[in-house]
């Protein structure tokens, strides 16, 4: 046999062998897809119509759940009308990043000043950072304990606090809603951060008929006033929150009232009007605290400091996105959602860039929408807007890719086990099964996540949205938890 002959011989047993793994593979598929479809189930009756809203009369309501495997529809009704999604937004937010910075992203914040000489930094003392939503006076403890072993004893020429990442927007979009809530859940966002730009007001019987006011994190907060303490009843202490009058860039507290004098202390959590110096001040108190003098005043800026002397970094996206999924941390969710804009658009990074980006990336998956608005990270507020058919598309496309399905699944609350869902879906089959991220405003609620499926079945992806529940949002809840229990029941029925 000629050697010609032997090469088509075996180019052609190559080929019928190709041709035989692709009837085995594609074969099956095809004899599958012509099947009669199945009678509808109970269950998926039951799903249509609670999909349709129409025991709901005076709410809105999208609904969509999709087999993930499949791409069957389960139920679907109002599924592509935009609705304000409440803290679901938080998926676009936590996806896109996860998909586009990547699971192993980190945050940088460092210290940086000229040569030093002997025990003299001869400079000013630069912090810079790039966006961490997870720095805390901890770190900056680490830094400072940096600097002194290796010797510094005191730094001249202040603290500079360099926040050019960001563009100089700090309250993120819709936050404006609410201007004189000073609670935590509205902290504004910088490129460098502390503890979340939220003060804590610790309160404490000391000695004689005073309290001890303190604010942590340290040197930002100015105190006037005085507590008093009482022989009884409970806390009754005014607080009122400002710019100081001596130095706008830091915050005064007036204090006033009365705690009782038995009581080891009481905790107030206030957020900071302006976080461009609040790591500044803090850096400052850290360290006098070990040690390291700073001559000079903390001042925001640049200066010509390139010598790394410390740093921090952050745990990886894939753990900062713990706090957004499970316990719905609207400060979190901002800071991510813009430093993707710096990250990929450019330079101060603003919060217009990161929404531009998370809806092109929607669109590029195909999980886009007619009426879809990404405004900003969180869904606080009346600002964002989102269908059912976008998120459960945006979710079965998480699911289906391997380089994000883990932690995506992660960061979500696990049904009757933790975060935003620890009380609920309870009972045997939803407990574990469902993991979900929730979403409440006053007019607003939304369920949207997965149900995990037993072996030979098809998990789903699913989300409800409804809104102009005012007053009524535990019967909005009631009805998602219903509607998703359905669903359950459905997945796991007969196994």
């Amino acid at each position: 046999m000629s050697p010609r002959v032997r090469l088509v011989r075996r180019v052609v047993a190559t080929a019928l062998a190709a041709a035989a793994i692709a009837a085995c593979v594609f074969v099956p598929r095809l004899a599958s897809s012509q099947a009669t479809p199945q009678k509808p189930s109970p269950a998926q009756g039951e799903l249509a119509r609670l999909a349709s809203g129409a025991e709901y009369k005076g709410f809105r309501v999208g609904v969509e759940a999709i087999e993930i495997e499949t791409g069957r529809v389960l139920a679907a009704g109002g599924e592509h009308q935009p609705l304000n999604p409440a803290s679901n937004a938080k998926l676009v937010t936590a996806i896109a990043a996860l998909a586009i910075l990547k699971p192993e992203h980190t945050f940088e914040t460092g210290l940086y000043g000229p040569s030093t000489k002997g025990s003299v930094l001869s400079g000013p003392l630069v912090l810079k950072g790039y966006g961490d939503p997870s720095l805390t006076v901890g770190h900056l403890y680490e830094m400072a304990l940096e600097l002194k072993r290796d010797g510094i004893k005191r730094v001249e020429g202040g603290i500079v606090v360099d926040q050019r990442f960001h563009d100089d927007r700090f309250v993120p979009p819709a936050f404006e809603q609410q201007p004189n809530e000073w609670m935590p859940f509205r902290a504004p966002v910088a490129a460098i951060s502390l503890d979340e730009n939220v003060v804590v007001a610790t309160i404490r019987p000391g000695g004689g008929d005073r309290a001890l006011v303190s604010f942590w994190p340290p040197g930002f907060v100015e105190v006037e006033g005085s507590v008093k303490l009482s022989d009884g009843g409970g806390a009754n202490v005014q607080m009122q929150l400002g710019p100081s009058p001596n130095d706008p860039s830091r915050m005064r507290a007036v204090v006033s009232g009365s705690i009782p004098s038995d009581v080891r202390g009481v905790t107030y959590y206030r957020r900071v009007e302006d976080p461009r110096l609040l790591a500044g001040y803090a850096m400052k108190a850290v360290l006098a605290d070990v040690g390291i003098e700073v001559k000079g005043e903390v001042r925001s800026g640049t200066a010509n400091a390139h010598m790394l002397l410390a740093r921090h970094k952050s745990a990886p996206l894939a753990a900062l996105l713990l706090p957004v999924g499970k316990k719905s941390d609207n400060f979190y969710a901002e800071m991510i959602l813009k430093t993707l804009g710096g990250e990929k658009k450019g330079r101060p990074a603003a919060m217009a860039d990161g929404a531009e980006i998370a809806t092109r990336f929607l669109e590029r998956i195909g999980a886009i929408d007619a009426g879809v608005v990404v405004k900003n990270g969180s869904g606080l507020f009346d600002a964002n807007r989102a269908t059912a058919h976008e998120l459960a598309t945006l979710l079965r496309w998480a699911y289906r890719e391997p380089s994000i399905q883990g932690e995506v699944l992660t960061h979500l609350s696990i049904g009757g086990v933790d975060g935003t869902l620890h009380g609920r879906f309870r009972s045997e089959h939803a407990r574990r099964a469902v993991r979900a991220k929730t979403g409440t405003l006053d007019d607003a609620v939304a369920l949207s996540g997965y149900v995990l499926a037993p072996p030979g079945r098809s998990p789903v992806a699913f989300s409800v949205l409804i809104n102009d529940c005012k007053g009524k949002v535990a019967q909005a809840r009631g009805f998602a938890d219903k509607l998703v229990a359905k669903i359950v029941h459905e997945v796991w029925s007969g196994s």
